[in-house]
């Protein structure tokens, strides 16, 4: 098992969540009229299926209406109390909050940890002695962070969070923003601790990146959301190389603070529960643990108007999931774990791109 893996109950899920595009989805919105009876949540479903083109059998549909009942009622009564972020009814609401973790956050970081071993990347944190930081960051203000992915049915979570960081370095050091391919990841980074769908290791994505010598473009190499076999020709045609990757002091944010204050992070987290798969806006103070399950980036930090310190934190199920596809999660209390697992890349030099041992594609 590994970051984002599908386990096997997921694959029984996929019959549940085709129905779910890659596009922007406006928000849709409920009332408390809609929950006065049966007949007026049914007719919710129905606008909400609708609305987000979700495909069901009619046996398939009274089974998820139940579902679909008690997250609406559990959303509208949590939106009443006095909390620091709000819920929504997005494109995953008949899914419940086991089959929606089994899908996109069904995995275990440990089991990949445990094969690769010992952390890695070089030994040195070269933030270390980096004082006098910003009271806040934001790498999108700043040019270095692309427009939000979705990476769909795939536990392909730990590519979208080594892409985010590695996209984010390259624009820091050559002021050009380039989006990256994560299907890449997803087909050529075959080793033991990286699997695909099946989920895998920032750290080591990183380190096959540089021994790959450089990753290619998103348009070069498009994201398909499943398994597929490497392409050669297009993994060679490197657009962005780094020099290598280093960890963060494990749980330490003061740590982590100084790393995203020079640039985009991926960590993992813990995205496990039902405020977690309906956040929709404030600071995520909601319960989660620490058994690492997710891949994602932070890419800024700041405090609110009330003195909640937050992380800024771009997430890979799309723009009409949270605050447009990102979360702001509490920050000094290593919410979700998100301080356990956090590496980046390290770029020095411009691209330095070695010719491909082909010019064409020999058809």
């Amino acid at each position: 098992m590994g970051m984002c893996k599908i386990v096997s109950v997921a694959l029984a899920l996929f019959a549940i969540v085709l129905g779910f595009g890659f596009g922007f989805v406006e928000s849709f919105e409920f009332h408390e009229k809609d929950l006065v009876s049966e007949d007026s949540l049914w007719n919710l479903y129905e606008q909400w299926r609708t609305h987000h083109t979700v495909s069901r059998d009619l046996k398939e549909k009274h089974k998820r209406f139940n579902v679909f009942k008690d997250n609406v009622k559990h959303i509208h009564e949590f939106n009443k109390k006095d909390e620091p972020y709000k819920l929504k009814l997005n494109k995953y609401g008949d899914l419940t909050s086991h089959e929606f973790k089994s899908v996109f956050a069904g995995s275990k970081v440990k089991h990949f940890r445990m094969l690769k071993g010992t952390r890695g990347g070089s030994r040195s944190f070269m933030y270390e002695k980096v004082e006098n930081l910003p009271p806040s960051v934001d790498w999108r203000k700043n040019g270095a962070v692309t427009n939000v992915k979705d990476q769909g049915q795939c536990g392909s979570c730990w590519a979208f969070s080594t892409v985010v960081a590695v996209e984010g370095i390259n624009q820091i050091k050559t002021k050009q923003l380039v989006s990256l391919s994560e299907q890449e990841l997803v087909d050529c980074d075959s080793t033991e601790d990286n699997q695909g769908c099946n989920g895998g290791l920032m750290e080591s994505a990183f380190e096959f990146i540089k021994k790959n010598g450089g990753i290619t473009t998103e348009q070069n190499y498009p994201y398909r959301a499943r398994d597929g076999n490497c392409d050669s020709f297009k993994a060679n045609a490197h657009s962005v190389t780094i020099d290598g990757n280093e960890m963060v002091p494990e749980d330490n944010e003061d740590a982590l603070l100084k790393a995203v204050a020079n640039q985009p992070v991926s960590v993992a987290i813990d995205a496990e529960g039902t405020h977690f798969q309906f956040y929709s806006e404030g600071v995520f103070t909601g319960q989660c643990g620490s058994e690492l399950d997710h891949g994602v980036a932070v890419v800024g930090y700041g405090t609110t108007l009330d003195g909640t310190k937050y992380w800024t934190v771009k997430n890979s199920w799309g723009p009409e999931w949270g605050e447009s596809g990102y979360i702001r999660m509490q920050r000094g209390v290593n919410k979700c774990g998100i301080a356990k697992e956090a590496s980046y890349p390290i770029k020095s030099l411009p691209n330095i791109i070695k010719e491909p041992s082909h010019k064409k594609h020999e058809l």
